[in-house]
């Protein structure tokens, strides 16, 4: 990495950290929602990404900050996987496969609950699309299956392909058969990602769709003193960054080691600076609020 180009693009997106003293001046008196990506936000990009497990303090953290704060974790991941898997924290709420499968904390009063005390899923507008989704998995087991180093995700209303491990040569093949079957099936859209090829349903829904859909949920929708606080690392975090630009009021943070284009206000390198960031919002809080 160039370090004299980053220094560049720092200045366009300063440090959140350097910047968390400006930052909070401007968000007393708000009511702070805080959002936050998985996968290269709250945990590490790791070789095999089922084992992306975020560390104890991180964990810590999170669940410390969503005593102080309503927090979600938007993920193109599971809900399932992100809830059970990795996060396991009760008192947030959860969006997986890209913000297509949302519900809210355990305790939340409000919540839909099944006469046997089970959660409801709040928001699912892509389930009539689940049968082409097992549709597509079974298609790509098959067409995939002498590709070495692919992996295969189901998550629910997405299927991730993981191309990490595909060597060079390998790669073209692979992107054609994805590009191949996204194109013959015709009501699903691709994206990509670190590493991995996204296929999800072709309708207007995305993580700035589920922001927007959470913050009217938590009674914000139309509020003027409300202020969103987005942190993510991938290009589908990019929705989300645009739907708080649009609002005029929030802070949008990418995470990232390189320069990149994106439309975030700020940065943090790393999850390890994320995490500080959160302890600083959560001390902040306790410090101006210590009922």
């Amino acid at each position: 990495m160039n370090e004299n180009g980053y220094q560049s693009w720092l200045k366009k997106h300063p440090s959140a950290l350097e910047t968390f003293d400006e930052m909070i001046v401007r968000a007393k008196g708000k009511k702070i929602v805080v959002f936050l990506d998985y996968d290269g936000t709250l945990s590490n990009i790791v070789p095999n990404p089922d084992e992306a497990f975020m560390s104890k303090k991180m964990r810590r953290v999170v669940s410390e900050v969503a005593r102080c704060f309503p927090t979600a974790i938007i993920s193109g991941r599971s809900r399932d996987k992100v809830v059970y898997g990795f996060v396991k924290l009760d008192d947030i709420y959860y969006a997986g496969s890209h913000g297509l499968d949302i519900a809210a904390p355990f305790q939340c009063q409000n919540r839909p609950v099944h006469k046997n005390g089970e959660e409801v899923v709040r928001f699912q507008p892509a389930q009539i699309y689940q049968p082409l989704i097992y549709k597509i998995l079974d298609v790509l087991k098959e067409e995939t299956n002498d590709i070495k180093g692919v992996m295969l995700e189901n998550n629910k209303f997405c299927v991730s392909v993981h191309f990490r491990h595909v060597s060079d040569k390998d790669f073209p093949v692979l992107e054609e058969v994805v590009k191949s079957l996204v194109d013959d099936l015709g009501e699903f859209r691709l994206s990509q990602g670190k590493k991995v090829f996204e296929i999800r349903p072709d309708i207007e829904w995305d993580k700035g769709h589920a922001l927007e859909y959470l913050l009217e949920t938590l009674g914000y929708g139309s509020s003027n003193d409300v202020l969103p606080i987005y942190i993510g690392d991938d290009r589908t975090d990019e929705d989300a960054f645009k739907a708080i630009k649009k609002r005029g009021k929030g802070y949008s943070i990418v995470v990232s080691t390189s320069p990149k284009d994106t439309m975030a206000s700020y940065s943090l390198r790393s999850p390890s600076d994320v995490k500080k960031f959160l302890s600083r919002l959560v001390t902040w809080k306790n410090n101006s609020d210590p009922s």
